[in-house]
C-alpha cells in the first residue's frame, strides 16, 4: 500500500518557498519575492523590505507570519515522524528548512542581548545561558527521524546542535554589525549590504554551513572605494561577524567575537614599525626593541581578522612577507627564525588604482591576486543620495545620534538638515563622502557653521553643486576659483598669469580660502 505524502500539498508548497527564503541573500529583492511566494495572501506589502532596518524586538509582520506557519508545519510533521514514518531525502530537507527557520527566530532576541552586551564591553567572554533550552528545542525538532537513537547518533546530533547554535549566532551578528555600520534605503547601500553578506556566507549558504564555515580565513577580502566611504566600517563588520564555534564542554563560544578585529593603518607607519605591529619582534631586533612583543598576526585568533588599511601604500618588501602569510599562512617575527602560523583572516582596503600601481612596478601582481579572492566596493555618498535623496535625512540622524545621543538628536538633526539644504544645497557633491558629512555636523554642532575646503571645487560638477543654491558671495566665488586655478597651475606665478592678476592677490585668496 503506497505511503501518503509527509506534507499536505499546501504545506509542501510553503516548505519549498521557505527553502528559497532561507537560501536567498536577505538584502536582495529575491528574498522579498520568496517571502511573497511563501505567504501568498498573508503577505504584507507595507514596508516589506524589512531587511533595510536593523534587528528589532518585534519582527516585521511578514516575518512573524512565516515564523507562525513554520511552527505549525514542523509540529504536525514532527508528530508524524515520531511514529516511525519513513521519509524521502527531499521531504527531510524541506522539513529541516521549516524547522530551522522557526528555531532561529525563536532565539533571535536571546542572541540580540548577547551581541549588544559584547559590543558594549559587558559580554561574559562568550558565555551564554540559553544553550540548554536551544539544545532541547533542536532535539525536539531534528531528533525525530529515527525512533531509536543510538549513543553514536546522539553524539552526532550533539555536534549538530553546537554547529546550528554557532551558525544562528553568526547570522544574527551579521545583521547587527551590518546595520550598525550602514544606514539608508538606497539601491547602492542595499548592494553594499548584500555584498557584505556574501563575503560572510558566500552565495551558497548550504555549502557554507556544510564545509566553508571553518575555511573562510583562507580567503582575503579587498575593499575598494573613494576616501571617506566607510571602508574600515566594512572591514569591522566583516571581522566581527565571523563564525565562532560553540564549545559544549566549556558552555561557551570559543572566543568573544567583539575582541577579534585588529586594524592597522599602514600609511601612517614606517616599514619597520609596520612589520613590528604585524609580525611582532624579539628583543634586540632593532633599536628600542627592549622586550619580546607579539604582533597582530600572532594575537589574532582563528575567528578574528587583521585589517590592513591603505594597502596600496605598503613597501614592496612587506608585500612579499604578506604574500607569504596569504600563501603559506605563516610568518616570522622580526629578529626570529621561528615560523608561526596565522589562523585568522586578512582584510585589506585601498582607494588607489592597484592596476596602475602594478603597471608602475609599485605593487606586486601576485600579491594583488592573492588579496582579491573576495572584493567589496563602497559607493560614494553622492551616488547613494542620487539614488535615494531621503538617505540624507537617515544618514544625518545616524551621525547626530552618535554625536549627541538620542534626546538631543531630535533637536539637532532637523536644524543640521535645514542648514545643509540652505547653505550647501541638496545637490552638493559631498566629495569627502561620509567623512565630510560627519565633519560638517561636528562643525555645525560646535560653531553653527561649516565651510567646505577649497579642493571641493575641483571639477565642474562640484561647481554646479556650489553655485546652484545661489548663496555664494562674489568674494567666495573669486576665492574658490582662484584656489582651483592655483591647484591646477602648481604655483602662484602661473596662477596669476592664467588669471591675469597680481601674484600677491592669488596668494591672499588661496590663503583665505
Amino acid at each position: 500500500m503506497p505511503i501518503s505524502p509527509l506534507f499536505l500539498p499546501e504545506e509542501r508548497e510553503f516548505a519549498e518557498a521557505m527553502a528559497v527564503v532561507n537560501a536567498a541573500n536577505p538584502f536582495l529583492p529575491e528574498r522579498i519575492e520568496a517571502e511573497r511566494r511563501a505567504l501568498g495572501s498573508r503577505f504584507t506589502e507595507k514596508e516589506a523590505d524589512w531587511n533595510l532596518r536593523p534587528p528589532a524586538p518585534t519582527a516585521h509582520p511578514n516575518v512573524m507570519a512565516m515564523i507562525e506557519r513554520c511552527g505549525l508545519v514542523w509540529r504536525r510533521v514532527a508528530s508524524a515522524l515520531k511514529q516511525g514514518r519513513q521519509v524521502t531525502a527531499h521531504e527531510r530537507a524541506l522539513y529541516e528548512e521549516v524547522a530551522g527557520y522557526w528555531l532561529y527566530h525563536s532565539y533571535a532576541t536571546y542572541f540580540d542581548r548577547v551581541i549588544l552586551d559584547s559590543l558594549s564591553g559587558a559580554g561574559d567572554h562568550g558565555r551564554v545561558g540559553f544553550y540548554a533550552a536551544f539544545r532541547q528545542d533542536f532535539r525536539a525538532s531534528f531528533g525525530v527521524f529515527d525512533a531509536d537513537v543510538s549513543n553514536a547518533q546522539l553524539a552526532e546530533l550533539g555536534g549538530a546542535v553546537g554547529h546550528a547554535f554557532a551558525c544562528a549566532f553568526q547570522i544574527r551578528r551579521a545583521f547587527h554589525n551590518i546595520f550598525q555600520s550602514f544606514v539608508g534605503r538606497s539601491a547602492p547601500m542595499a548592494r553594499l549590504r548584500a555584498s557584505l553578506w556574501q563575503s560572510l556566507f558566500t552565495h551558497d549558504l548550504g555549502r557554507y554551513r556544510r564545509v566553508l564555515f571553518s575555511r573562510m580565513g583562507d580567503y582575503a577580502t579587498m575593499i575598494t572605494g573613494p576616501s571617506g566611504t566607510g571602508k574600515e566600517l566594512v572591514a569591522r563588520a566583516l571581522g566581527l561577524s565571523r563564525y565562532v564555534a560553540w564549545e559544549s564542554k566549556r558552555a561557551s563560544f570559543a572566543t568573544d567575537f567583539a575582541r577579534g578585529f585588529f586594524p592597522l593603518h599602514l600609511a601612517a607607519l614606517s616599514p619597520t614599525l609596520i612589520e613590528s605591529e604585524l609580525f611582532g619582534h624579539r628583543r634586540g631586533a632593532f633599536t628600542g626593541a627592549l622586550a619580546d612583543r607579539a604582533g597582530w598576526m600572532e594575537v589574532c585568533p582563528p575567528t578574528g581578522a587583521v585589517f590592513l588599511d591603505e594597502i596600496g601604500e605598503v613597501d614592496p618588501a612587506i608585500q612579499v612577507k604578506l604574500l607569504r602569510v596569504l600563501q603559506a599562512r605563516t610568518f616570522q617575527p622580526l629578529g626570529s627564525t621561528e615560523t608561526l602560523p596565522f589562523r585568522g583572516k586578512i582584510i585589506a582596503a585601498t582607494n588607489r588604482d592597484l592596476a596602475a600601481e602594478i603597471r608602475a612596478g609599485r605593487f606586486r601582481e601576485d600579491f594583488y591576486y592573492r588579496l582579491c579572492s573576495d572584493q567589496i566596493a563602497t559607493p560614494s555618498l553622492r551616488e547613494q543620495l542620487d539614488a535615494c535623496p531621503g538617505d540624507l535625512v537617515t544618514t544625518v540622524q545616524h551621525v547626530a545620534l552618535r554625536l549627541v545621543g538620542p534626546e538631543e538628536c531630535e533637536r539637532f538633526a532637523p536644524k543640521a538638515l535645514a542648514w545643509i539644504e540652505g547653505h550647501l544645497g541638496l545637490s552638493y557633491a559631498w566629495p569627502g563622502n561620509f567623512r565630510e558629512l560627519e565633519q560638517c555636523l561636528r562643525n555645525l554642532l560646535l560653531r553653527g557653521d561649516y565651510r567646505p575646503a577649497g579642493p571641493l571645487a575641483a571639477n565642474e560638477s562640484d561647481w554646479t553643486s556650489l553655485l546652484s543654491p545661489g548663496r555664494l558671495t562674489e568674494e567666495e566665488i573669486l576665492r574658490r576659483y582662484t584656489r582651483h586655478v592655483y591647484q591646477q597651475a602648481g604655483s602662484y606665478e602661473e596662477a596669476a598669469r592664467r588669471l591675469g592678476i597680481d601674484r600677491r592677490t592669488v596668494k591672499s585668496r588661496v590663503i583665505a580660502s
